[in-house]
């Protein structure tokens, strides 16, 4: 295939993110090209189909939601585990659909008469599976996070603009009712002087066990496609499905699975691009598994004049709340009567959701929506309606970007001891607050931060034009930037 490079390392962030959203828009009108004409169906693919292992079958949801838009057709369906596929194809049935099935997205990307693909894989296949797809002519919709590393958003924005094809994503963030005109009210001084954007996830997360062998590989999968562009190793979990969030070479731990979508939203809200430094707290607590990846989080990411400090915790809210080693949601910890929002921190008070209130917690104002829905958005553009930038995936990548940039503090950091912590974390009196507010909460869950200390990353310094890191420990930062790829899978320099 003819590829070329698209340089961006000597464009600004605004410059570039300028010219995308025109070419989105530009791209629009010419966007659906099938002779059937615009009144047809859309036929959409969905390429992942999830498992039932926890709260698997991402992509079985996605389908039944997509099923519900007018004038889109499911045509295909792809997944290398055929048990997955199974389960799909059985709830196609109830709804006499009859797709065609694939194990290898490439040969469903060969047939001509699929409009759209409507990507849930592993993080690790996302960037691969949407270049090949662009490449193919086929418009795409992608899970979250966008991409595995840094490296593979970009390429996947320069996919989508040089094959001209629609590529979207979104958020629970940037879908939710009035989130974003909340934001915007206080942004714009109604509840006094904006002070920083607090986003806060506070999730039950439970052990995923621990194994002292490999375990077999289920002989529905193939495993060798599974892996991809990832290494292929042993099985050191319980679970081949879901598990992988928890494990750097497929996943991109809570951040990459609950912390985009809060992240998404509090970047957008604040009209930044990426993040000039970045500095992460945490680690995994309470429990030993085959997990590597934190479950207890703080990140600060350095925005002028708002920065976002972003709060992360599986833990309930003590180890009176644990049942067997076991807890559930009703036992977690909220922050302004919630364990899932982003804030807008003020002077005179704050927005949760929808909502504004005062600092006496009074309600001041609740918003509705102004957005469509990112379905209805990802189709209408297919069809050749005007472009959504809002969802557009220049937006995703910068916003993923936070992503992986707190990963990597947190991946080239160490064990600190609390008392060198708070001398670290007093740069921001807010994120000080946010530490000790943690080392509270391991403490009612019967972990001592001084015999157990947590991982204290680098301050890391960020050149967003460039997408580099820059000073100190940049040589160490920029080699988790992108990864190496397994032969055969590699994602493409130039695309």
């Amino acid at each position: 295939m003819d590829v070329y490079s698209i340089g961006t390392g000597d464009m600004n962030r605004r410059s570039f993110l300028k010219s995308t959203v025109g070419v989105a828009t530009s791209l629009a009108a010419s966007s659906y090209l099938r002779a059937q004409g615009a009144n047809d169906a859309i036929r959409v693919a969905f390429i992942g189909m999830g498992s039932k292992v926890k709260i698997g079958g991402m992509g079985r949801n996605d389908m039944k939601g997509c099923r519900g838009v007018p004038g889109v057709r499911i045509a295909a369906l792809c997944d290398v585990d055929s048990a997955n596929l199974g389960y799909a194809v059985e709830e196609c049935g109830k709804h006499n659909e009859k797709p065609e099935t694939f194990a290898d997205y490439r040969r469903l990307l060969e047939r001509k008469d699929i409009d759209a693909v409507w990507v849930t894989t592993p993080n690790h296949w996302h960037a691969l599976v949407c270049i090949h797809a662009a490449q193919a002519g086929k418009h795409v919709f992608v899970q979250k996070p966008v991409c595995h590393n840094l490296f593979e958003g970009r390429r996947m924005v320069q996919a989508a603009r040089k094959y001209n094809r629609v590529m979207y994503s979104a958020t629970l963030t940037r879908s939710m009712a009035g989130f974003r005109e909340a934001a915007r009210f206080a942004l714009d001084g109604n509840l006094g002087k904006p002070l920083y954007i607090h986003a806060v996830r506070y999730g039950a997360r439970t052990s995923i066990g621990k194994v002292d062998a490999p375990t077999p590989i289920p002989k529905t999968i193939d495993y060798d496609l599974w892996c991809g562009p990832a290494p292929v190793k042993p099985l050191m979990r319980q679970n081949l499905h879901y598990d992988w969030h928890w494990d750097w070479d497929y996943g991109n731990g809570e951040l990459g699975n609950w912390g985009i979508h809060l992240l998404d939203g509090a970047r957008e809200v604040a009209g930044k691009g990426m993040p000039r430094s970045v500095l992460s707290v945490g680690g995994r607590f309470g429990y030993t598994d085959d997990g590597v990846t934190p479950n207890t989080q703080i990140t600060i990411f350095n925005y002028d004049p708002l920065p976002i400090i972003y709060e992360m915790r599986a833990l309930p809210s003590g180890k009176s709340r644990w049942k067997d080693g076991g807890w559930g949601q009703q036992d977690m910890d909220t922050f302004h009567g919630q364990a899932y929002t982003t804030c807008v921190q003020c002077e005179g008070g704050y927005t949760v959701g929808n909502k504004a209130f005062d600092k006496a917690d009074k309600l001041v104002q609740a918003f509705t929506p102004a957005l469509k829905s990112p379905r209805a958005a990802f189709f209408d553009a297919v069809r050749g309606a005007e472009s959504m930038p809002y969802y557009d995936i220049a937006e995703a990548h910068v916003s993923t970007s936070l992503v992986h940039l707190g990963n990597i503090s947190h991946r080239l950091g160490q064990a600190v001891p609390p008392d060198q912590i708070r001398e670290r974390v007093a740069f921001n009196a807010d994120f000080q607050n946010a530490w000790e507010r943690m080392a509270v909460h391991l403490d009612a869950n019967g972990v001592d931060v001084r015999k157990t200390p947590p991982t204290l990353g680098p301050f890391l310094q960020f050149d967003p034009a460039a997408e580099r890191f820059t000073g100190a420990f940049a040589d160490e930062a920029n080699r988790y930037l992108g990864r190496d790829y397994r032969k055969g899978f590699e994602v493409p320099d130039r695309v």
